[in-house]
This record gives structure tokens, C-alpha cells and sequence, in this order.
């Protein structure tokens, strides 16, 4: 074998041995980053995990189940999504054009459905403030409309009320965030207010302590603060006094209806009369008056 053979021999199995080389190191070099990712999902798993249990032990107990869970989806997803697309960065893998494009699409759902997200932002909103809670005993007074009755239920996106009449009215988050809410059951004890009529010939002393008695007399009526009977007006055809108790906030309704049975049946008892509308007429000039016999109309 000549010397330029043995050269060019050589030079193969170097050239071979490079390549060998090269694609050993290659190799290797991507079990490391493989190896590297593996590490950097388990540790954005890892993060996941602990940001769900801290969700659940901090938020979970605050909020109704089922807005809890829309809202650890959408975190524990986005932290995963995310950590995985930072992972997998080192393997070249370019996610930029996916992610351009879900936002664009993200942002045409967006507008596609405003008034759902405006409506579920509220309902969080609604759930961080906590204005009103299923059973409460409500009034709420929008701009074009007002409903009272009881909170049956409260959902991300609506409310639903039973008014008082039996309805089930669902009122939009959006627009419960944005309306007046007076909640009765916030408090202890409510005011009721009831106008009750007498006669004029009635004794106004007499009727105001028979009211008081009947109040007295019902074991829901406050004693402090007292209730008060007054003068309210002096009405076309009777005296209106204003009757004012205060009840408990959860059963006042059915004291009011008991409390104006027992104020009649006192007034009642007492000789007071509550009158019906009357009028006087008074005739300034004599009228003479007629008599048409059944004859002279047959005629």
C-alpha cells in the first residue's frame, strides 16, 4: 500500500471518527436539553400544583363552588400553558405564531361576547363584595325597573330572584353590579310603616292607644325602639295616623299582615271607626225638583 493511500485512509477514518464524534456530542446535547425540559415541566407542574392548593385553601371558602371553579381552571391552565411554551424554548420550538394567533382570536371572541365577560367580571365583583347571599330578602331598584323577593341563586354570568309574587326573575350581573341593592336581611330588625284611617268623630287619643295595645300584643313588635302612632294628615274623609314598629328583619312581612288584623279588631272593640271614602256635596243654588208620573213618561 502506497503512502498516499495510507493518507487517504487516515483521513477517513478521522473524518469518521469526527462525525462519530460530532454526532455523539449532538446527541448528547439534546438528551441535556430534553433532559432540561423534562426538569422545567416538572417544575412548572410542581408550581401548578401549589398555586391550585393555595387557591383552594385561600379562595375556595370565600366564593360559591361553582365560580371557584371557573376561576381555578382559567389560572391553572394559563400558568401551565405558559410554563410549558417557556419550556420548551431551548428545543427551538417557536410558538409565537400560535400565540399571535389565539390572541387575535381571543380578542374576536372578545367583542363577540362583551356582555357575557361583562356580565361574569360582575359576578366576581358581586362575589369579592358580597352584597347579597342565596336567601336574602332583597330590593333592587335599576334605572327602568325594581323587583323585590328572596336571592335563589347566584351563578357567574346571572342572579336569579323569587319575587314575591312567585316569579323567578333572572337579573344579569352586569346590571345587578350597576342597580341599587337594598338588602333586608343585612340587618337585625326593619321599620314598618302602615297608615290606618279613623273618623273624624273618632277620639284620636283613644284610637292611638288601642293601636299601641294591638302592637303590644304581637311577640315579634320591638319594645326599643317603641313603637309611635301620630297624626300623619288630615284626609278627605278621615284622619290618617301613621303607625310606625320595628320587626325582625326575616319575618317582618308576616308581622306586618298580623299587626294590621290586630289594629282593626282593636279599633274595633274600642268603638273606632275606620270610614270609607266619603264625599260632601254642597249645592250652592235651591234645585227644584220634579215628579214625573209612570203616565205622562209613557207618553
Amino acid at each position: 500500500m502506497s503512502t498516499t493511500d495510507l493518507i487517504n485512509s487516515s483521513e477517513g477514518i478521522n473524518a469518521t471518527l469526527n462525525a462519530i464524534i460530532a454526532t455523539a456530542t449532538d446527541t448528547w446535547n439534546m438528551v441535556l436539553k430534553l433532559l432540561g425540559v423534562s426538569v422545567s415541566i416538572a417544575i412548572v407542574v410542581a408550581i401548578t400544583l401549589a398555586i391550585r392548593t393555595f387557591l383552594r385553601r385561600s379562595l375556595k371558602p370565600r366564593v360559591a363552588l361553582h365560580v371557584y371553579n371557573v376561576i381555578e381552571k382559567v389560572i391553572v391552565y394559563a400558568v401551565l400553558i405558559l410554563g410549558i411554551i417557556a419550556a420548551l424554548a431551548p428545543l427551538g420550538i417557536n410558538l409565537t405564531g400560535l400565540l399571535v394567533a389565539g390572541g387575535v382570536a381571543g380578542i374576536i371572541i372578545g367583542f363577540a361576547s362583551q356582555t357575557v365577560f361583562s356580565n361574569f367580571l360582575s359576578g366576581i365583583f358581586l362575589y369579592i363584595e358580597r352584597p347579597i347571599k342565596v336567601g336574602d330578602s332583597v330590593i333592587i331598584n335599576a334605572q327602568d325597573s325594581s323587583i323585590a323577593g328572596m336571592v335563589i341563586d347566584i351563578d357567574a354570568i346571572s342572579t336569579k330572584i323569587r319575587s314575591w309574587d312567585g316569579h323567578i326573575v333572572r337579573i344579569p350581573n352586569d346590571k345587578l353590579f350597576s342597580s341599587t341593592i337594598i338588602n333586608v336581611s343585612k340587618v337585625a330588625a326593619v321599620r314598618v310603616v302602615v297608615d290606618v284611617g279613623i273618623s273624624y268623630k273618632s277620639d284620636v287619643v283613644k284610637a292611638r292607644e288601642a293601636i299601641l295595645e294591638a302592637l303590644n300584643e304581637h311577640p315579634y313588635v320591638l319594645v326599643n325602639p317603641q313603637p309611635e302612632v301620630y297624626i300623619k294628615e288630615f284626609g278627605n274623609s278621615a284622619i290618617v295616623l301613621r303607625v310606625r314598629f320595628w320587626a325582625p328583619s326575616k319575618v317582618w312581612y308576616e308581622t306586618r299582615k298580623v299587626c294590621l288584623e290586630l289594629i282593626r279588631d282593636r279599633l274595633k272593640k274600642v268603638g273606632v271607626e275606620i270610614p270609607f271614602p266619603q264625599l260632601d256635596l254642597h249645592v250652592k243654588e235651591p234645585i227644584s225638583i220634579v215628579e214625573v208620573s209612570s203616565d205622562s213618561s209613557k207618553a
